[in-house]
């Protein structure tokens, strides 16, 4: 019984202190306080913005106060954990400052003042210019590049696009670089030192179609009467021009990013990446990247300019869009996409038309001569290795073709590589138009491989409109024409490299042994002594000409240092 008694007692004792803990713990989670974690930018010139993240931040932006040493800088946007900030003229060296509510933090990080001033340009170039690498440039609204001038950038030149928010004009038009028939773009940078177009926010805060991007418009022909207005809402419109080795200027090691701007809802307000009318052959164009463009990557309206060693990185619409009678060559290109990002119209790696609209052929005065018959030769593009998708999934719409080939086009391409499209061809027109281009062998298509699209015979590759899923199959699975259907199951044999699909780093060399490194067809137009007869298919053999020149991390790499 005493037992009983001391036991009880015992656990009276250990009740009470267990109730005595448990009122004493707090379990409830510390209210932030006002810090600064990083800073985007540890060194930029006067005018760029720069991201400050930490916590206890005001989202009023005005609440803010941010110094740089004693000197104030505008809050140019504010989240409880993020400002964006312009960096002021007269910003002193050494920590950077944030006040809310009378509390003041200092950041770890120190910030050094760049040399480099930034350059605000607006309107119309009338005269020859040498944009400096010792400078930044900012695109604001569209400049363009008038008739009997020349705009020369240095080799390492930073350029940046305002966003439509900072149109001086007021009507909302992104920074574009516009170059106008008889004027010219020279564009030399080196695999070491490229030149940039980007976006002009901070790192971090990039996202697709900040700002316009790049058109050069010349004087080679097109298959659209005069007065054609342009996409995007360009100033002028088309002529009736007919020089074929008219010169554009040059552009080579240049990288175009985030651009591609909507200007509205409407269809064909945008403006792509890089956005070429009526080129001329004397036009060169090699190394070029251009990324997450908000648009196409590449569109050619009419023009004969040829081009190579090209990069499309994670675009929202097609990558390689030929129409209004292009018919340049170009050899060695690349698109790596992001399979969660596709356009509502269904984006295409190649899209190719003969005209805009329905019938064919074209009405007006040229009746849609020249036809649209550019010839691309090792092409690589990447979507997926896992399964192909059509659905929405962050963008605005889903995949469709590695190949739209439509409305009376006569694109021919050799020796290229297609993977993870939920279809791999899609051949689309009437019996006189694309049908016939076929027939006749104007529209030529060998040593393609299409890996990994859709999830039958049917779906890789299919007709649309007058032409039938067999008369399409039919023409690809010709013996004489050497593609290749490789299942979902059979993408290994490919011995594709693994990092052919990585977002960050990627590497597009095949593996040793791969059956891309031969087979490549050089028949008919392929035969065309612009092309490099080389034994692989794809854009790559033994050599990565993407080393050194671009960049796969754009959103936050520091341009202001």
């Amino acid at each position: 019984m005493q037992f009983l008694k001391n036991w009880s007692y015992c656990l009276l004792v250990v009740t009470g202190l267990f109730i005595a803990v448990s009122a004493c713990k707090n379990d409830s989670t510390p209210e932030p306080v006002l810090t600064i974690e990083s800073i985007s930018n540890t060194s930029a010139p006067v005018g760029t913005t720069m991201t400050i993240t930490g916590t206890k931040f005001d989202a009023t932006p005005a609440n803010n106060v941010v110094k740089f040493g004693s000197v104030q800088a505008t809050v140019v946007s504010a989240s409880p954990t993020q400002l964006v900030v312009q960096v002021p003229a007269g910003a002193q060296n050494g920590p950077i400052t944030v006040t809310v509510n009378g509390v003041t933090v200092s950041s770890t990080q120190a910030f050094s003042l760049s040399n480099r001033p930034v350059i605000t340009v607006q309107g119309a170039i009338t005269a020859n210019t040498t944009w400096s690498a010792s400078n930044v440039y900012k695109i604001l609204g569209f400049v363009y590049v008038r008739n009997g001038a020349t705009l020369t950038i240095e080799k390492g030149t930073i350029i940046k696009g305002a966003p439509k928010e900072e149109d001086p004009t007021a009507l909302g038009k992104g920074g574009t670089l516009i170059v106008q028939p008889g004027g010219k773009l020279v564009a030399i940078g080196t695999a070491d030192q490229p030149i940039v177009f980007t976006s002009g926010k901070a790192a971090g805060q990039r996202n697709y179609g900040d700002w316009g991007g790049i058109v050069l418009i010349g004087k080679a022909p097109i298959n659209q009467p005069g007065a054609t207005t342009f996409e995007g809402g360009i100033e002028g419109s088309t002529g009736t021009y007919n020089e074929p080795t008219d010169n554009s200027g040059t552009l080579q090691y240049v990288r175009i990013e985030f651009g591609g701007i909507a200007l509205s809802n409407a269809s064909n307000s945008e403006i792509n990446g890089l956005t070429l009318y009526g080129v001329g052959s004397g036009t060169t164009i090699d190394h070029i990247q251009v990324s997450y463009s908000g648009d196409d990557s590449y569109e050619w309206f009419g023009g004969t300019v040829n081009a190579k060693y090209l990069v499309a990185f994670r675009g929202w619409d097609d990558d390689w869009d030929t129409d209004w009678g292009f018919t340049g060559k170009v050899q060695y290109a690349v698109s790596l996409r992001d399979p969660e990002y596709a356009d509502q119209s269904g984006s295409n790696g190649f899209e190719s038309d003969n005209f805009t609209g329905t019938g064919e052929p074209a009405t007006g005065p040229n009746a849609g001569l020249p036809l649209t018959a550019p010839v691309f030769a090792n092409v690589s593009n990447f979507v997926t290795s896992g399964t192909p998708s059509n659905a929405t999934i962050k963008g605005s719409g889903g995949y469709q073709s590695g190949m739209h080939l439509r409305r009376n086009t006569s694109i021919s391409i050799f020796n290229s590589v297609f993977v993870g499209y939920p279809e791999g061809l899609r051949l689309d027109g009437t019996v006189t138009g694309t049908q016939a281009n076929i027939n006749s062998g104007a529209l030529d298509l060998k040593g393609i491989v299409l890996a990994n699209v859709g999830t039958s015979s049917t779906t890789a590759v299919r007709g649309a409109s007058a032409i039938t899923n067999q008369q399409a199959q039919d023409y690809f699975n010709a013996t004489a024409r050497k593609n290749q259907l490789i299942a979902s199951s059979d993408v290994a044999t490919l011995l594709l490299n693994a990092a052919s699909f990585n977002l960050t780093a990627p590497n597009f060399l095949p593996q040793t042994g791969s059956p891309l490194l031969t087979g490549a067809v050089w028949e008919g137009k392929g035969a065309d002594s612009f092309f490099t007869k080389e034994t692989f298919r794809g854009a790559f053999g033994t050599t990565n000409w993407t080393t050194g020149w671009t960049n796969w991390n754009p959103q936050n790499t520091d341009y202001d240092k």
